[in-house]
């Protein structure tokens, strides 16, 4: 059983309290494949260390990638109570052990308040994200389930999109 705790857009806050490490990954990534062991690894270290080692899988959590503003795989994160840090550290075991038993997070540069994860700006780009996947859905179900062509499908967005601005615009 793995030790490393998965979180999603209904527990992430769990990463507010307390001391962690969060990757960011996809499965088709190489290069989140080559560090998975050593993540394992680092997680079953990790009640020595008095820290959580999470991951969240991108491809399942579009929004809280959005949250996190995650633009390259895999992404490393430090939290401890809400102050979130960027690891940019080597991915040995031996580094990011030392990185947690060494402090070396102290002399990292926090996120920005309004570029944090918790703030009110990185909750509107989580919703952007996931009105993204929904479109996305919908798209897939008007070519594939319906049969649409791709086309029409961009053509009732595009028309959905222009009616909706003309609503707010009165």
């Amino acid at each position: 059983r793995s030790s490393v705790r998965v979180l999603c857009g209904s527990n992430w806050s769990l990463v507010l309290q307390g001391q962690w490490m969060l990757e960011f990954y996809a499965p088709w990534c190489p290069a989140c494949q080559q560090i998975e062991a050593t993540w394992e690894s680092f997680a079953k270290e990790s009640e020595r260390l008095g820290i959580t080692v999470g991951k969240v899988d991108i491809t399942q959590e579009p929004g809280l990638s959005g949250r996190f503003f995650v633009t390259t795989l895999p992404t490393i994160y430090h939290a401890n109570d809400g102050v979130f840090r960027r690891y940019r550290g080597s991915r040995t075991l031996e580094d990011l052990q030392g990185y947690i038993l060494e402090r070396k997070w102290e002399a990292v540069e926090p996120v920005a308040g309004w570029k944090s994860p918790s703030s009110i700006i990185m909750h509107g780009m989580a919703g952007l994200f996931h009105f993204s996947g929904w479109i996305r859905q919908i798209h897939n179900y008007l070519i594939g389930t319906l049969g649409v062509h791709v086309w029409v499908s961009y053509a009732i967005f595009i028309l959905a999109t222009l009616l909706i601005g003309l609503f707010l615009g009165l």
